[in-house]
């Protein structure tokens, strides 16, 4: 009797490791979720933008001057933990993906991503959730510690997001993972420019200065 009680526990322990919730990695499901990524601004590619445009799902009211980010030049993750309003701290990378190119611009290749810690398959939840992209310098900028590291990395991220409902899962069949509900659209951006920004400023300003001087 006791050793069928210890293959009965040893069996749901087994099941609900490999039974875990997800949600779906996404940025563009028609009807529910449209917040496409952008470059930086081409007057200032220090400025850090969010919210969605009238164009998004639910629209807003936000305007972009950069590009759509399209291709494997731009990396995006998924950052998330179990329960709401959790620090930034607690979140773990969660996904990883690629932007797609052409009429997909500015949305990556969806993933089903696990959440560490969820309740198993179809069961509610509460989770905290980021967003976060950048320019990985042709597949050199592997990390968001490397891209904290280099502060001329154009890097962005989405505000923190705390969707609720039911989670999917990775059963047989597995329940239908649920999309990211309060992501909008952000860009990319400079907290320090690439020096030949700089420089091209700098010469701006001299002509300026030098303009003025001959008047």
């Amino acid at each position: 009797m006791k050793k069928t009680a210890i293959l009965v526990g040893l069996l749901a322990s087994a099941i609900g490791a490999s039974a875990q919730g997800t949600v779906q990695f996404v940025n563009n499901i028609t009807g529910v979720l449209r917040a496409p990524v952008y470059g930086v601004e081409p007057s200032d590619p220090t400025i850090s933008k969010v919210g969605n445009t009238s164009g998004g799902t639910p629209a807003g009211a936000q305007t972009y001057g950069g590009t759509l980010l399209s291709g494997t030049g731009f990396t995006s993750q998924l950052w998330g933990h179990v329960g709401m309003n959790q620090p930034l701290g607690t979140l773990d990378n969660i996904a990883t993906s690629a932007f797609r190119t052409g009429a997909a611009a500015g949305f990556w290749t969806a993933v089903t991503a696990v959440v560490p810690n969820a309740p198993l398959d179809g069961q509610p939840y509460h989770g905290t959730f980021q967003v976060r992209a950048w320019d990985n310098r042709g597949g050199t900028i592997t990390s968001w510690a490397m891209v904290l590291a280099d502060a001329t990395v154009a890097r962005g991220q989405s505000p923190v997001f705390s969707p609720s409902g039911n989670l999917g899962g990775t059963g047989t069949p597995p329940a239908t993972a649920p999309p990211l509900e309060g992501l909008v659209s952000f860009n990319l951006f400079t907290p320090v420019p690439e020096p030949s920004v700089i420089a091209l400023g700098a010469l701006g300003l001299g002509a300026l200065l030098f303009r003025r001087i001959r008047k």
